[in-house]
């Protein structure tokens, strides 16, 4: 099979396509025959070596794939083969044509649903879900959303507007804070504008929520936005570092940080099967901006971190 290697952390060149031997299914894994690659955003962060965890070379990146079960391993249910589902596989391994995963980590696609559009919301849906409940965000609150055209954020735009969340949406660029306002969002800014804060609060008048994806200056600056008893939650960090507000400010202000979401591998897959179903029943779009053969996987990471991509960025495989 054809698979994308790391071998040496840098920047997107350092991915190339090789033959690699095919998986083999061991007892209670399937192997599936893959279709769509899902990339995230720190998956660039990791090939050039600055991620948020290590990573061992060499390797084959990625963390999501959707496709068809292929084969079975021992003591699998038969009934699974020929089955279309989205994954996680583990870490690493997804760019690849085939990949072998734990049969009790898999999410069937309902029917009626796109496999592509799935694996657009493997990590992304599981994650905008997870950040809706944590924030406990209600009818007539002001919520804003940092990098609201990528793949969490343009999914979080459409969940606060139907929590009935007066929705303001910070993006940069006038495609992005356009698809924003196209998603749903009352009010659209461009963070790339020098006093887009005074614009925000111009719109809204203080928020009671933020969804941090940006992190470093942007969210400082959309957290002092926040009136008093609001929340951020923290889901990414684009610019690069987190953003940093100290405790005892946070106290001070009545507001709470919310940095990091942990749940069970378990309680991960039945969100995701929620994203999926609210997909199929027509209430929640999946963004995908762009899409790259398997062999193109590094023009597809340029494309990232360049900040050129609107929504999900997938790997066509095939």
């Amino acid at each position: 099979m054809r698979a994308v290697w790391l071998r040496e952390f840098g920047g997107p060149e350092r991915l190339t396509v090789a033959e690699t031997p095919d998986p083999v299914a061991g007892p209670g894994q399937v192997v599936v025959d893959v279709e769509f690659v899902n990339i995230t955003f720190v998956e660039t962060q990791l090939r050039a070596g600055t991620g948020p965890f290590p990573v061992r070379l060499p390797t084959i990146p990625g963390n999501g794939v959707g496709g068809v079960v292929a084969e079975l391993g021992q003591g699998v249910a038969p009934a699974l083969r020929g089955q279309r589902v989205v994954t996680s596989t583990g870490g690493s391994g997804a760019y690849a044509e085939r990949v072998a995963v734990d049969a009790d980590g898999l999410v069937e696609v309902p029917d009626g649903l796109p496999l592509d559009s799935a694996v657009a919301l493997l990590a992304d849906g599981r994650t905008a879900l997870l950040l809706l409940e944590t924030a406990q965000v209600r009818p007539e609150e002001r919520v804003l959303v940092e990098a609201a055209a990528g793949g969490v954020g343009s999914l979080l735009v459409q969940l606060a507007r139907a929590a009935g969340a007066t929705v303001v949406a910070v993006a940069g660029g006038d495609r992005k804070v356009a698809l924003a306002r196209d998603l749903g969002a009352h009010l659209a800014v461009d963070y790339s504008v020098p006093g887009w804060p005074d614009r925000v609060r111009a719109g809204a008048e203080g928020l009671d929520v933020v969804f941090d994806g940006v992190g470093g200056a942007v969210g400082r600056s959309a957290f002092d936005l926040l009136d008093r008893g609001g929340r951020l939650v923290s889901f990414g960090l684009a610019s690069g570092s987190w953003t940093q507000v100290p405790d005892e400010v946070a106290k001070e202000r009545g507001a709470t940080v919310v940095r990091s979401l942990t749940r069970s591998p378990e309680q991960l897959r039945e969100l995701t099967r929620l994203a999926l179903a609210e997909a199929a029943a027509g209430r929640l779009r999946p963004v995908i901006g762009q899409r790259f053969p398997l062999d193109l996987a590094a023009d597809a990471h340029e494309a990232i971190q360049s900040r050129r991509t609107l929504g999900k960025t997938l790997l066509e495989v095939g």
